[in-house]
């Protein structure tokens, strides 16, 4: 296959994870504050947690893509490690966490534990990929 260097597209996934790490931190910072600020928030606060999920959901799926190139690319077929199943759980949990999100209001009263439980689930998932990851990048290097 004739892909990119794949010392650069492991540049692009370790920024990329770095990105995603921070968006989490933010998001969970931000989640605090607008569970804490319930009757009086600033006007920018929600709109900013959601921009910031939607942006570390975007980051988590170009990490998706690059996995699967990088290892196909290399290996020629995927599941070489657990990486990539902690790695599909990872996305799930985004998505999840995403949806979820979407769908709080006072009719539906799941949704906020829902979203809540899938960001606590993500906390764990975030490091046991990122120790995975850590394993598969000393394989290429």
């Amino acid at each position: 296959m004739d892909l990119p260097s794949f010392i650069w597209l492991w540049k692009i996934a370790a920024w990329s994870m770095g990105f995603a790490i921070v968006a989490y931190l933010i998001q969970a910072v931000t989640g605090i504050a607008l569970f804490a600020t319930r009757r009086q928030r600033p006007d920018w606060l929600r709109p900013f947690h959601f921009t910031t999920g939607a942006i570390m959901a975007l980051l988590v799926l170009l990490l998706l893509a690059i996995g699967i190139v990088g290892t196909l690319g290399h290996y020629g077929s995927l599941g070489h490690s657990t990486h990539l199943a902690i790695g599909i759980g990872v996305v799930e949990l985004v998505f999840v966490s995403a949806w979820s999100a979407v769908q709080i209001s006072p009719d539906r009263p799941w949704a906020k534990p829902l979203h809540i439980g899938a960001n606590a689930l993500l906390c764990v998932a975030f490091v046991l990929v990122s120790l995975t990851g850590w394993e598969v990048v000393q394989k290429y290097l």
